[in-house]
């Protein structure tokens, strides 16, 4: 695949987008304060930790961000749109795992963080369910991808 032959694709610029949006989400939070941390639904102890001034909500949500852009990087990669990142389809095909199993892991993960809201299992889930399906049908849909005649 060459970028040019990606470049515009539709689902992986949706899906880096969403990232970035989500990773602009996460860094919301420290900007606004505790009560961002209780309408995204991270839970009682997160907001107080925060409100305390504590390190952990901060470093965490930096990370996580992070992540996300990093993410959405290497969406735009396969897409064409930036130069190629290393192993960017394997790595984008991973990323994507990572996010539908994380749509999918509300069950096993839940009892770990019982602070957090069930609207915040609800939509985490959600998102990450729908931003996983966006890489997969980008990466479905790129050229070379198409099913070989019998």
């Amino acid at each position: 695949m060459t970028p040019a032959a990606a470049r515009g694709n539709p689902w992986l610029l949706a899906g880096a987008a969403a990232s970035a949006l989500a990773a602009v989400a996460h860094l919301a939070c420290i900007a606004i304060g505790p009560a961002a941390y209780l309408t995204m639904g991270a839970g009682p102890r997160m907001a107080e930790l925060a409100a305390a001034g504590h390190w952990y909500p901060p470093t965490i949500t930096v990370v996580i961000a992070g992540m996300l852009l990093v993410w959405s990087a290497y969406a735009l990669s396969v897409a064409g749109v930036i130069r190629a990142l290393p192993l960017r389809r394997t790595i984008l095909v991973a990323i994507t795992a990572v996010y539908l199993l994380r749509g999918f892991a509300r069950p096993v993960l839940e009892p770990y963080f019982p602070d957090n809201s069930d609207r915040f299992w609800f939509w985490s889930s959600a998102i990450c369910l729908a931003i996983g399906a966006l890489h997969a049908i980008g990466l479905a849909t790129l050229p070379g991808r198409a099913p070989r005649p019998g």
